[in-house]
């Protein structure tokens, strides 16, 4: 593919302006494929700020940037200018410590996970995998920035991160062993399936049901941000007499970059829509998080009796 010039000056400019891009499909909060997901996983585990590029939302961007820097895929890292590569090549870099020296961050913490547990029936499963493998195999974990683990069976490395327990080898990244502290592995049977399962006492708390009078009352003591997720349109039909922030355009952003300890409630018309921005920010690492139960509806029956109802 030939380059258009004018194409060519935009990438140019992108990168000038920005130290870290990452062209990638979807947005950090919001990847659309696996790959990107990882590689944003990797640079936000490292708490570097980037630059990204949606490519789905830019189809100029989407095909220019392969000729480019002559990669046919996407995601693609940039520092300094300079083309990195794809999303295997950022995590083997990360795993060896080359992309803190490449963003000019201090090196990697190697130091292994404390106090994990496999417990035997997890043990005894992992056992039986591994030897199927074949020789010289290994437990991988990934524990990503959500705290979603992510279980494969790998080449056994000396130089990975790694502990043995339970008679089995258990390899890990240099981000995923700072959330492995005190994890314990399970093998389950149930309703969730049969599978590996974790417990991370590092993972942030489950949402927590909050009743309209209970977040009224906190959020009057200021003790607690409410955040109507209803658009517009919607909250004009019932508007809170309460405090409240709102999701529509910058908002998001500026929430999420609130302190992780910040209190955070969010209400809808009825708590469904509002659950799921709730699990978001549990996701991105908030600890204290609260869906109103029953939204504006129950608010108005419990709290305000002069709200319309819809």
């Amino acid at each position: 593919m030939t380059l258009d010039p004018a194409l060519r000056e935009r990438i140019d400019t992108l990168l000038q302006g920005n130290r870290v891009v990452l062209f990638m499909k979807g947005r950090p909060d919001m990847p659309q494929c696996g790959f990107s997901a990882k590689a944003t996983g990797i640079l936000g585990g490292l708490g570097v700020d980037f630059a990204h590029v949606d490519v789905l939302s830019d189809p100029e961007i989407r095909e220019g940037i392969k000729a480019y820097g002559n990669w046919p895929t996407i995601p693609q890292l940039y520092i300094d200018g300079e083309l990195v590569g794809g999303s295997d090549i950022i995590e083997e870099m990360a795993n060896s410590g080359e992309l803190n020296q490449a963003l000019g961050l201090p090196p990697v913490d190697r130091t292994p996970p404390k106090d994990l547990t496999v417990t035997p029936a997890a043990a005894q499963m992992l056992r039986q995998a591994l030897a199927d493998a074949g020789a010289d195999t290994a437990l991988a974990l990934a524990i990503d920035a959500r705290f979603q683990p992510r279980f494969q069976i790998a080449a056994a490395s000396d130089d990975a991160i790694a502990v043995e327990c339970e008679g089995v080898r258990i390899q890990f990244d240099p981000a995923s062993a700072r959330r492995a502290d005190g994890i314990t592995i399970d093998w389950v049977d149930d309703i969730r399936g049969k599978g590996l399962a974790i417990d991370n006492p590092n993972a942030p708390r489950p949402v927590q049901a909050l009743t309209p009078a209970e977040a009224d009352a906190r959020v009057r003591a200021g003790s607690l941000t409410l955040v109507d997720v209803r658009p517009p349109e919607e909250r004009a039909q019932a508007s809170l007499n309460a405090p409240f922030e709102v999701l529509d355009g910058d908002a998001r952003h500026t929430l999420e970059a609130l302190p992780k300890d910040t209190a955070l409630a969010f209400l809808c018309h009825t708590g469904q829509r509002s659950r799921q921005a709730a699990e978001h920010f549990r996701g991105l690492g908030f600890g204290e998080v609260y869906n109103v139960e029953g939204g504006i509806d129950a608010w108005a029956a419990q709290v305000d009796p002069s709200l319309p109802r819809y």
